[in-house]
């Protein structure tokens, strides 16, 4: 027997298919599309912020325990699926309390204008931050050559690409601006803080006695802990770190799991510079091509 086609449920899907399309125009999808955008980015913007901080660990499980309740659902595991859908129905007031400073850190950003519209258009930014960069840049180099006249030793990690925030979690948290004074007075000896490093992300100085790795290489016999460590985070990570040698009053500059000795402040400020501001690599010289000397 020939098949036998409803022609009344085709012609419902017909017309719903045509009504679609006749209540098509570029104004509505141009706004569906404005709407996702601004949803997205307002999304990606708090991931971002609380992708360095312990809110970022309760994301996680929160997601993992919504599949895990859908799961539970479909394999008809009732008991846990009821426990756990009592339980996210009272996770909305619990986050509210749970990720009170994260919250209120977005608020301040937003206030700032981190989450506005000249940071989607990225209008100035980067000039701003070169400036704001070459201003940190000035106050280590000037704390490192201050703490090198008094021999005070020093090791000041500057972040870059790869986050090192599980060292960052060993120190005490600050989160100041950089400043050749605070700098200097954290590695004022027999002070609580001085045995460490301070560690800076974003031009911040963000932690201070921070523990870092050694490193495995076989280094100058003449290199204490301080340069080891200073070594040791450049291994694991992208890092620039500046060390001030209490024994010999050097100034050192690690990167690439490499160490530059006994710099200058001209040259400390020269391949700072070019290592922390992209920009600047274009200019006809070369941070490797004038000697490390003192003059």
């Amino acid at each position: 027997m020939p098949e036998i086609i409803d022609v009344s449920s085709m012609d419902v899907f017909l017309k719903y298919i045509w009504s679609y399309f006749s209540n098509f125009s570029f104004l509505n999808f141009a706004r569906v599309i404005l709407d996702l955008g601004i949803v997205t980015f307002v999304l990606y913007k708090v991931l971002k912020v609380c992708k360095d901080t312990r809110a970022w660990q309760l994301i996680k499980g929160i997601i993992f325990t919504l599949i895990f309740s859908y799961v539970c659902e479909l394999l008809s595991l009732n008991t846990i699926a009821y426990i756990l859908n009592y339980l996210i129905s009272f996770m909305g007031i619990a986050l509210v309390v749970i990720f009170s400073p994260e919250i209120r850190r977005i608020l301040e950003q937003l206030g700032r204008n981190k989450l506005g519209l000249s940071s989607l258009l990225n209008l100035d930014q980067k000039s701003d931050t070169r400036i704001v960069t070459k201003l940190m840049i000035d106050n280590v180099v000037a704390a490192a050559q201050n703490m090198s006249l008094t021999r005070t030793g020093a090791l000041m990690v500057i972040e870059r690409n790869t986050k090192v925030g599980e060292y960052i979690n060993t120190g005490t948290r600050i989160d100041s601006e950089v400043s050749a004074s605070l700098l200097i007075n954290i590695f004022v000896p027999n002070t609580p803080l001085h045995d460490g490093a301070v560690i800076i992300r974003d031009n911040r100085i963000v932690a201070a006695g921070c523990v870092l790795p050694l490193t495995d290489k076989q280094v100058d016999n003449g290199l204490g802990t301080r340069h080891r460590a200073a070594i040791g985070i450049t291994d694991v990570s992208d890092a620039v770190v500046v060390v001030v040698s209490e024994e010999t009053s050097q100034i050192s500059l690690c990167y690439d799991g490499k160490i530059n000795r006994d710099l200058t402040r001209e040259v400390l400020r020269e391949k700072l510079g070019a290592l922390l501001i992209p920009e600047e690599t274009k200019t006809s010289f070369s941070i490797f091509s004038r000697k490390d000397r003192k003059k």
